[in-house]
């Protein structure tokens, strides 16, 4: 994540039916919808290991962002309500913050007042359908003090050193000797003694982009998923990596999702114009699209989700001018559809919500995101995603066992040509797609095809003609869904 906000304060799903898909615009919503939290708790479906349901067996899609950190004071209820409004139900939060970190007096001890704060959070998501992933450390160094000038990149925690009251001489000291890690898990089994059957926790995460800890990230996190799963045995278990904007991130991004207590498979990645690969540079969701495409390639057979994505200055320097120029929320919208319909379990989850979404009041995208979804169960589907080869669109494509869904982008719409050339989006007319690329086996009689605009909030039923079938006209984007009569 960025490094410039690091140190900011920072529904349940209506059911979709887990066995079978609802035409659009019916009245059961999508993932997404807000509902009040029951007992159910979210787990790696056993349909399909590369999604998520509930506990009850209904589809469950995580569809939010990357809250972290408490709003300014008194705005918290606000921002809870609005995500349940827009249909969020879904964001992530690290635990030591200021408003809410319990370990704030002296190293290892833990404040049951202070958790009083965390416990208001959760009663505000509990009833409006909002499951909160529970991130719980993200320093990454021990030092005496904080340096002046800041040390690039240290984000020290000078509680824990031994000039402090503390037990540890560094972040090695912390990570590697027997009390440091007897003195997390001491701390992991406090949160679970107050939380472990919490309805309204998405999952646990140690530790925030692990591997840019000044310190053996590896060994350390082998121990610690598996005392994780221990402890929270009704929660998903996770850890993070930094953002994937490098060849040699690749093999360790391979080392987490080979451990077997890595429930989730999470990347993290940017638009980042000072990332050393070029794909960081170009039109969003092609970088997001590539994340999740780089985790697939690893065979392994568990969710993935693109949770932390943004724009940013080079090097992650803050958040990208880009926000402010972006009176559409195009950034927003590619980063929530290009993961999802590249085959992740869920959109990308958003860093910097303030300038992606809430000061240019761009909510209205995750309703958007539901809409094209709605009445989908993933796992029902087994949806596996397909290329398809298009001269005016980027085409990502989920062929399920009954629905096949695709994202249609425009090929020359992107950040660079909008925001930056300040190019309007041109207007698709009667561009044409074959169905018998999505479809190969299927008659193109028994083909029903509606059409979804984000960007207008508009479904339309389309008729075939033969294999063909022309799109009404769009600008950017645009949601087909084709139904196989003969599979319903």
């Amino acid at each position: 994540m960025p490094r410039s906000t690091r140190r900011q304060f920072l529904r349940q799903l209506a059911c979709a039916g887990a066995a079978g898909v609802l035409a659009p615009g019916a009245s059961r919503l999508a993932a997404g919808a807000a509902a009040s939290l029951a007992g159910e708790l979210v787990r790696v479906s056993p349909r399909d290991s590369r999604y998520f349901e509930l506990t009850d067996g209904q589809p469950y899609i995580p569809v939010g962002f990357n809250l972290v950190g408490p709003p300014e004071a008194g705005d918290l209820e606000r921002v809870v309500d609005t995500m349940a409004e827009h249909g969020v139900n879904y964001c992530r939060i690290w635990l030591d913050q200021p408003l809410w970190s319990v370990e704030q007096a002296k190293s290892g001890e833990y404040d049951p007042q202070k958790a009083g704060h965390l416990d208001r959070f959760l009663e505000l998501c509990r009833p409006r359908g909002i499951r909160v992933k529970m991130c719980v450390e993200w320093f990454r160094s021990i030092m005496p003090k904080m340096p002046s000038p800041p040390v690039k990149g240290a984000f020290p925690k000078p509680l824990h050193h031994i000039d402090n009251g503390g037990y540890y001489r560094d972040m090695t000291d912390f990570l590697t000797s027997e009390r440091g890690r007897a003195q997390f898990k001491q701390k992991l089994k406090w949160y679970a003694d107050r939380y472990g059957d919490e309805p309204a926790v998405f999952a646990w995460e140690l530790w925030n982009e692990m591997n840019a800890v000044r310190g053996p990230w590896y060994p350390w996190t082998q121990e610690m998923l598996p005392e994780l799963q221990r402890l929270f045995s009704k929660n998903l278990a996770v850890q993070s990596l930094g953002s994937f904007d490098r060849d040699r991130a690749r093999d360790q991004y391979r080392q987490l999702c080979e451990l077997p207590d890595n429930d989730v498979l999470q990347v993290h990645r940017y638009l980042d114009l000072g990332a050393d690969l070029k794909v960081c540079h170009g039109p969003v969701d092609v970088l997001a699209a590539d994340s999740v495409a780089e985790l697939r390639a690893f065979g392994i057979r568990k969710p993935i989700i693109l949770t932390e994505t943004g724009a940013v200055k080079p090097r992650h320097t803050g958040a990208s001018e880009l926000y402010a120029k972006d009176r559409h929320g195009t950034l927003l919208h590619d980063m929530l559809f290009a993961p999802f319909f590249a085959g992740a379990a869920g959109p990308g989850h958003v860093w910097f919500w303030r300038e992606a979404i809430d000061r240019p009041n761009h909510w209205h995208h995750f309703q958007r995101f539901n809409r094209a979804v709605e009445g989908i169960d993933p796992a029902s589907e087994s949806f596996e995603p397909i290329a398809v080869d298009h001269p005016q669109l980027r085409i990502y494509a989920l062929r399920g066992k009954r629905t096949l869904l695709a994202w249609c982008r425009d090929r020359q719409n992107d950040w660079r040509s909008e925001l930056e050339q300040g190019t309007p989006p041109r207007t698709l007319a009667g561009v044409e797609l074959d169905l018998e690329v999505f479809q190969p086996s299927a008659d193109p009689g028994k083909l029903a095809v509606d059409v979804y605009d984000p960007w207008q909030d508009r479904w339309v039923a389309v008729r075939p003609a033969g294999s063909k079938v022309a799109l009404p006209g769009f600008q950017r984007s645009l949601i087909v869904r084709v139904a196989d009569a003969a599979k319903q």
